[in-house]
C-alpha cells in the first residue's frame, strides 16, 4: 500500500493542468548497435552489462539476488537500482530518489549532485549513503524494499565523497574519501577514512581514523583515491578503491590489514584492474577502467562490478561511463580483477549462477525499443534536468504531454525535457509529435544534452514569424560557459501542418537529423560533428541523454 500510494503522488506530483503551447509527443523510439560487433558464445556473456550512462556500479547480495545502484549525478529521478540473480542480465526496479522532496538538485550542473552510491544490506533493511555535492553533502537513505520506497535522508557531519558501509555484526562503519590529516601537498591529493555509524540511531559515533593517505605510494603523488569499500577474508580486512582520476589514468587497488582501523598495506601488485598502460591506439578499446566492488556469490565465486568507456575515436565517448563485470582471482591472499597489461574482454563465461530472465528491456549488446507512453506515468529509465518545483508533463491516451520550462543552459531553472540515456556508439532516434510555435523562440522537439551549456535542439520552432525545423547546437563546457552561445546550424521552412516525424541518427562523433511531414521525408543536416557531446569535450560525468524538450519563451 505505501509503494502504491508513493507511485500515486509522483504521478500526481509531476501532472497539471494543461497551458497554452504544449507539445504533443507520440512515442519515442531507439535502435542502437556498437561499432565492435562482438557476440557472446554459447555460455558467455556481454561486456558492458549495462550500456550507457551507468557509472560507478555498487553490488550487493541477500541471499540468491543481487542488487546493483549507479551514479546519476543531476538527473531525476536519481540513483537507478537494478535487480539479478546471475550478474548479467539486470531489470531496473526503481530509483531510490524518486520524490522531489527527497533531495533539492536547484542551481547544480548535471554533473553534480549525487555521485557514487554504495548499496548494502543488514537486518532486513537496505542502505544507500551517498554524497550530494554542493547539496548538504554525505547521507543515507533506506527502505526495506530496494524498489522502493525509499527514506528522505538522515544527513552526515563529515567531509567528502564516495561513502560506503562496513557492516560487522550489528555493527556498521562507514568509509570514503576525505582531505588528508595533512596540508595536501599536491592538487588530487586525498585521504580514505573510517568512522562508526549508529545505524539505530542515524548518527556518526567515537573517532575518524586516517587509512590511506593519497593512496598506494605517497611519494609518486597518487591522485583522487576514492570510491572505496572495506570487506573482511580470511581474517584479513581489505580495502578496494578507485585512483587516478574516473579518465584515462583510472585504476583499481587494494590493501589489507588484520585491523579494522589499519595499518593498511598496500599490494606488491597494484594496481589489480587498469587500462592505463596499454596502446590508445587499439582498435575498439575499453578504457578507463576502474571504480570496482568485489561481491562474493552464494556459491564462494568473487566478481568485480566496475565502471569503463567505450571510446569511438581516441578519449572521444558520448554515451557516458558504463558497468561491467569481471572474475576475481585470489593468489597468496590477495585479489586481481585483471592482470596487468590485459584489456578488458569483451565476452566471458558467465558466473555459476541461476540465470535471470532476459529483461524485457535489454541493458547490454544490440536493442531497440518503442515507448508509446501508454498507462500513467513514464517508464523507470526516463529522466529529467534537476528537481522539478511545478510539473511540465503528463501521460495520458498515449501521449506525452509537456508545457514550457526554463530554457536550455539555465542553471537556476528545470527545463522541460525527459530523455533517455543514450546507451550505443550507433543509434536512431525517432519521435512524433504536434506543436505549433505562436511565437518567435517557442520549439519542440529532440534534445541531445550532455550538460546545460553542450547540448543540441532539433525540432520545430518559430523564426522571424515563421514556422522551421531548425538545429541548434550549444559548445560548451561543464561548467557556466557563457563564452558558447546557442547558434542555429540549419533551417528549412515548415510548409505542411499536422504531425511531424524527427530522426536523429548517431555514429560516433557524427549525427544526421531527418523529418518527415506531410508525407515528405527530408534531411535538414548530415555529418554534424558533434564530438562536444563527449566527456572529452564537455567535461563532466555524465553521458549524452536524448529526449522531448519544450520551450516558449514568456
Amino acid at each position: 500500500m505505501i509503494r502504491r500510494l508513493t507511485l500515486l503522488a509522483l504521478s500526481l506530483s509531476l501532472a497539471g493542468p494543461a497551458v497554452a503551447q504544449t507539445a504533443q509527443f507520440d512515442d519515442f523510439r531507439y535502435q542502437g548497435r556498437s561499432l565492435e560487433q562482438v557476440k557472446p558464445g554459447p555460455g558467455e556473456y556481454l561486456n558492458p552489462i549495462v550500456a550507457g550512462y551507468y557509472p560507478d556500479p555498487s553490488v550487493t547480495r541477500v541471499g540468491n539476488d543481487y542488487y546493483l545502484v549507479n551514479s546519476s549525478f543531476a538527473h531525476y529521478p536519481g540513483l537507478p537500482i537494478f535487480h539479478s540473480t546471475d550478474l548479467v542480465n539486470w531489470t531496473q526496479i526503481g530509483n531510490a530518489i524518486d520524490r522531489p522532496g527527497q533531495l533539492d538538485f536547484s542551481g547544480r550542473a548535471i554533473s553534480e549532485a549525487v555521485f557514487a552510491p554504495d548499496i548494502s544490506y543488514h537486518d532486513g533493511t537496505f542502505y544507500i549513503v551517498n554524497t550530494c555535492v554542493q547539496c548538504r553533502g554525505n547521507f543515507v537513505i533506506t527502505a526495506k524494499n530496494p524498489a522502493g520506497p525509499w527514506s528522505d535522508p538522515i544527513w552526515l557531519p563529515f567531509e567528502g565523497i564516495d561513502p560506503s558501509i562496513y557492516w560487522e555484526g550489528n555493527r556498521a562503519y562507514i568509509v570514503n574519501n576525505r582531505a588528508p590529516d595533512e596540508t595536501p601537498r599536491y592538487d588530487g591529493h586525498r585521504a580514505i577514512w573510517v568512522q562508526e555509524y549508529d545505524w539505530r540511531a542515524g548518527k556518526m559515533v567515537g573517532e575518524s581514523t586516517q587509512l590511506i593517505n593519497g593512496g598506494v605510494d605517497l611519494s609518486k603523488k597518487p591522485v583522487w583515491i576514492e570510491g572505496p569499500h572495506i570487506f573482511k577474508k580470511d581474517g584479513w580486512y581489505y580495502l578496494t578503491a578507485a585512483e587516478g582520476g574516473t579518465s584515462v589514468n583510472h585504476s583499481q587497488v587494494v590493501f589489507r590489514s588484520k585491523a579494522l582501523r589499519g595499518p593498511f598495506v598496500p599490494f606488491a601488485g597494484n594496481p589489480i584492474l587498469t587500462q592505463r598502460d596499454l596502446d590508445p591506439n587499439r582498435p575498439h578499446p575499453i578504457s578507463a577502467a576502474g571504480h570496482a566492488e568485489l561481491v562474493q556469490t552464494q556459491n564462494g565465486d568473487w566478481w568485480a562490478t566496475f565502471l569503463a568507456t567505450r571510446p569511438y575515436a581516441e578519449d572521444f565517448y558520448n554515451i557516458g561511463r558504463e558497468t561491467f563485470l569481471l572474475p576475481v582471482t585470489w593468489k597468496d591472499g590477495w585479489p586481481m580483477i585483471l592482470e596487468p597489461g590485459k584489456p578488458v574482454p569483451w565476452t566471458h563465461a558467465k558466473p555459476d549462477l541461476p540465470a535471470s530472465p532476459a529483461p524485457k528491456l535489454p541493458t547490454s549488446g544490440d536493442f531497440g525499443y518503442v515507448d508509446s507512453f501508454d498507462g500513467d506515468r513514464l517508464a523507470m529509465p526516463w529522466i529529467g534536468i534537476r528537481t522539478p518545483k511545478t510539473p511540465f508533463y503528463r501521460v495520458a491516451n498515449g501521449r506525452l504531454s509537456i508545457d514550457s520550462g526554463a530554457p536550455l543552459g539555465d542553471r537556476s531553472g528545470v527545463p522541460a525535457f525527459v530523455g533517455r540515456r543514450q546507451q550505443h556508439v550507433v543509434a536512431d532516434v525517432a519521435t512524433t509529435l504536434t506543436f505549433t510555435p505562436t511565437r518567435d523562440g517557442a520549439r519542440a522537439g529532440l534534445a541531445a544534452i550532455q550538460n546545460d551549456y553542450a547540448y543540441l535542439f532539433f525540432g520545430l520552432t518559430r523564426i522571424d514569424g515563421q514556422p522551421r525545423i531548425a538545429l541548434y547546437v550549444r559548445e560548451g563546457k561543464n561548467t557556466r560557459d557563457e563564452a558558447a552561445p546557442e547558434r542555429l546550424v540549419a533551417s528549412a521552412p515548415l510548409t505542411a501542418k499536422g504531425p511531424v516525424t524527427l530522426s536523429i541518427h548517431a555514429k560516433g562523433g557524427m549525427m544526421t537529423f531527418d523529418y518527415q511531414t506531410g508525407g515528405k521525408p527530408m534531411t535538414l543536416t548530415s555529418d554534424v560533428d558533434v564530438r562536444f557531446l563527449s566527456t572529452a569535450r564537455a567535461g563532466g560525468f555524465v553521458g549524452t541523454v536524448i529526449g522531448p524538450y519544450a520551450y516558449t519563451p514568456r
